[in-house]
Formats: C-alpha cells, structure tokens, sequence
C-alpha cells in the first residue's frame, strides 16, 4: 500500500488536495518540514475540506528525521522527479513504497535525489516543465495502488 510523503511543501492547497487524495484512497501522508506555510492555515483546511481529519499525517522535523524512521520501518522511496528517466508506468511497485514529491518551487535537493531508490517521471508533452504536484500524485499514486492490488474497498458514503 503505497504512501506520500511531501518534501518541505510550499503551496497549502496542494497539500490540502493531497490530504484529501490521502484520504479517500487510505492512504497516510509524511510531511517532511519545513512547509512554506503554517500547517493550520486556512487555506489547507479549504482544499482538504473535512478529509483533513481523515487523512492521517506524520510529521518530521526534517529530511534526516524522515529518513530515520525510513530505515527502522525498511521502506523504498521512489521519487517523482521531472529530472528522472523511468516513466511511471515502467516502474513496478511495492506496497511499502513511499511515493516522494518535492516542493512546488524547487523539486528536492541534489542529496535527496541521490538517497532515493528509484527516480520516476511522468511523461509530457514536450516544452512543459511539469504537472502540479497535487495532479501527480494521484496520477502515480492510483499506478502504485492499482500494481499492488491496494484501492480501498468500500463505495464511500
């Protein structure tokens, strides 16, 4: 069952869009701080809605934090990065993968890319920089769920 995790995000309504996919597909949500923003702002409650409470949220302090608990729980990070080779759709997927999406503004730094396990990219019309963050990590997120046989499976409501 893949999970998310969002390096230091900038942007609060993507991050609430991104709550809010976590929680509908039972999904957990890793935010690896600093955010460029207060995480009670009020314009992630409005993008996550009442999913907020629904979405469950760990928090590290820091790269170095997250990556800690990494090492005790042994699972793969897969970055999506607009510098990687592999599409998406190439890549096959664990249940313990951790889906990393970098800052609106900036992707990651050069050492989080290098500690990655695997580097995946989303592939795209030529002369475009790239997706919102908030569209590709549903996009990657329901390939992962839908390799590892992991979609929910209640109806909702």
């Amino acid at each position: 069952m893949p999970d998310l995790a969002l390096y230091q995000p900038d942007i609060p309504q993507n991050t609430g869009t991104i709550l809010r996919l976590a929680a509908c597909m039972a999904r957990e949500v890793h935010l690896i701080e600093p955010a460029g923003f207060p995480l009670s702002d009020h314009a992630l409650k409005r993008a996550g809605m009442d999913y907020l409470e629904r979405a469950p949220l760990v928090r590290h302090l820091s790269f170095d934090a997250f990556e800690a608990w990494r090492a005790e729980t042994g699972r793969r990070l897969v970055l999506m990065s607009t510098a990687a080779a592999v599409p998406y759709t190439d890549f096959v997927f664990e249940r313990t993968d951790i889906l990393l999406l970098g800052r609106e503004s900036a992707g990651v730094p050069a050492d989080v890319h290098e500690r990655a396990d695997a580097r995946l990219l989303i592939p795209m019309a030529r002369g475009l920089r790239s997706l919102n963050v908030a569209v590709s990590a549903a996009m990657v997120l329901g390939e992962g769920l839908r390799q590892t046989e992991s979609f929910p499976t209640g109806r909702g409501r």
